[in-house]
């Protein structure tokens, strides 16, 4: 990231990026109805907390379709607005964990680790997508930091699974979904505070306005 005093022109974004998007906006909203089907029948808030993400993923990819070929501060207001969603949510799972875990409710393990499997390619192939793209600005970092942890996810559901099985109990399930909770908490105030800096540095090239 850049500490210049003046903001350098905005780049447009390559056809290519474009493209990256809008299959990972198809393959995230493919892969929320399925993982939400999966997480009711299996009881998984692993599962559940994938599966939500999966549609959060999907709204980010159309609010970066939609600034993508805005200026430098509408991009940036994108990337915040991602960031903010990105830490709700994972204040949300966390949340969800702790009440399952007083509920003391054991998911179905062989499920959780056929469908974590299947999250897992479709989302190591959008983050081979994407990450000729995570060295761009604030939103299409912010792009490229939502597949990541989508695939990190998915490793920790299949292993979830995995003690689930050998446990008997529901705390591996519920320490994935921690995980992904704080995982997903961490990159949204990272996202935020990139944003706010490709902000301020675009207004003084670009004026207050936009």
């Amino acid at each position: 990231m850049s500490s210049c005093c003046s903001a350098p022109e905005p780049k447009t974004p390559s056809p290519g990026f474009r493209r990256a998007l809008w299959i990972a906006l198809w393959v995230n909203l493919a892969m929320f109805l399925i993982e939400g089907i999966a997480s009711f029948q299996s009881g998984s808030v692993s599962l559940m907390a994938d599966a939500i993400d999966f549609f959060g993923d999907s709204a980010n990819y159309l609010l970066s379709l939609t600034v993508l070929s805005m200026g430098m501060v509408w991009r940036g207001r994108a990337a915040m607005v991602k960031g903010v969603t990105m830490t709700v949510f994972g204040i949300a799972v966390l949340a969800r964990a702790v009440w399952v875990a007083q509920s003391g409710i054991t998911p179905e393990a062989v499920t959780m680790g056929l469908v974590g499997f299947l999250a897992l390619a479709a989302n190591a192939s959008v983050a081979w997508l994407l990450f000729r793209y995570r060295s761009g600005d604030s939103d299409m970092r912010s792009v490229w930091l939502c597949s990541r942890n989508d695939a990190i996810g998915n490793v920790a559901v299949m292993v979830a699974a995995l003690g689930v099985v050998g446990t008997g109990t529901a705390w591996p399930d519920l320490t994935v979904a921690a995980v992904i909770g704080s995982l997903a908490v961490t990159s949204g105030i990272s996202v935020v505070r990139h944003a706010r800096s490709d902000i301020r540095e675009a207004r003084p090239a670009h004026g207050t306005t936009q």
